[in-house]
């Protein structure tokens, strides 16, 4: 039976060509990359390659890229890195109320050592008033933050507008996007957004787990997390797993190329999903944006009565795979931070459920997971009439 992979928000299946590589990365190429025989110029020179890769995609020097383990490691170096540095500039840092946990649980964590924080409320839609952003930052404000695709509801920020407003406020304050959602599937602007610092991760693009880069302005100021032997410009210590980051920068690379084309499969994808479901009758809702203006590749769907939990195991029996929620937090029992930033009721907080597509995904099994969901709606509602 074929069933249908609808969690790559979460994470997505490494492709073939990347598994190949990394497979031969390990046979062949397993030198420590800061030894300067043979064999650490050899994976030195694949690393090399990697960081090309992931720079042409994000459209930045190469010199820019700093390796790490992953977007959450990525988040709290700019994060925690650029505060830090930057003290003595001021104690003031800014996001938004809907970020990924990464972004969130940093900036309290900061709180802790006496940097206060402000953190915007968003709309139905999650978007930020940009005169509200204006009015937050001051001469004490040395980072903003902000997400370029929400991970749970799909919205995408104005991050031109957003990173104007910053830079004419004070362009001393360094703006960070967290772009993990959104690198090489949407295109990315980071000279036209102003940014300094962007996070991005390898398992979101069918890559590897445990990869994952910050992009880092030349100039930017910034204070590593991790002291050793001063890999990654000094800012990642560490020896670098040679094989993941080779998997990244050839995730990237396929993922990277004819990215117009692959929007307009997501947005073929969603739509049709959302047709069968709405052909079908079933009492559903959409959370957040209009599907429309939201990323191409995540749509999420409240279900009045239900509880989600119940609709995504439903779903799992018939190898439908969805999610509840960002899936770094969905073992714990508290509805969606992102959910209750946006107002959602009471009786949907808990009905609610992501799909989110891949370029891996085709329209059969979109047209199979609207009827599981069809009929798993419908049978969910026939045990409490």
């Amino acid at each position: 039976m074929k069933g249908a992979y609808l969690d790559n928000s979460a994470t997505t299946p490494p492709h073939p060509e990347v598994l190949d590589l990394m497979s031969r990365v390990q046979e062949q190429f397993f030198g420590n990359p800061s030894a300067i025989h043979y064999k650490g110029i050899e994976a030195k020179r694949i690393i090399t390659a990697a960081r090309r890769q992931v720079a042409n995609v994000l459209g930045v020097r190469e010199q820019e890229i700093i390796f790490t383990s992953g977007g959450t490691e990525a988040n709290n170096l700019a994060i925690c890195g650029a505060a830090r540095r930057n003290r003595k500039r001021g104690d003031h840092l800014v996001t938004t109320a809907f970020e990924h946990h990464s972004t969130i649980n940093c900036f309290r964590y900061l709180e802790k050592e006496g940097f206060r924080a402000s953190y915007l409320p968003v709309d139905a839609s999650g978007m930020i008033d940009l005169e509200m952003l204006q009015h937050e930052i001051g001469p004490a404000t040395t980072l903003v933050s902000i997400i370029h695709v929400n991970n749970e509801i799909g919205t995408i920020l104005p991050l031109t507008a957003i990173g104007r407003i910053i830079k004419t406020k004070n362009p001393r304050t360094l703006f960070h996007v967290d772009a993990v959602q959104s690198f090489a599937r949407l295109t990315l602007d980071p000279e036209g957004w102003q940014a300094d610092l962007i996070s991005c991760s390898s398992h979101k693009i069918h890559g590897p787990k445990g990869a994952g880069c910050l992009w880092v302005k030349r100039g930017t100021p910034l204070d590593p997390l991790l002291h050793g032997g001063g890999q990654e410009a000094g800012l990642r210590s560490g020896t670098e797993n040679t094989a993941a980051l080779a998997g990244f920068g050839l995730a990237a690379r396929i993922s990277g190329s004819a990215q117009g084309k692959k929007e307009t499969a997501f947005v073929t994808l969603k739509r049709t999903f959302l047709k069968r479901l709405e052909e079908s009758g079933i009492d559903f809702s959409v959370n957040g944006p209009e599907p429309e203006k939201a990323a191409p590749h995540i749509i999420n769907l409240a279900f009045p009565g239900i509880k989600a939990e119940m609709l995504l195991h439903a779903l799992e029996e018939k190898q439908v795979y969805v999610s509840a929620g960002s899936a770094c937090h969905s073992r714990h029992p508290e509805p969606s931070h992102v959910l209750k930033a946006i107002g959602l009721k009471d009786d949907l907080l808990t009905g609610s459920l992501r799909f989110s597509f891949s370029i891996l995904n085709d329209l059969d099994e979109i047209t199979l997971a609207a009827k599981e969901t069809t009929d798993a709606v419908e049978y969910l509602r026939s045990l409490f009439k």
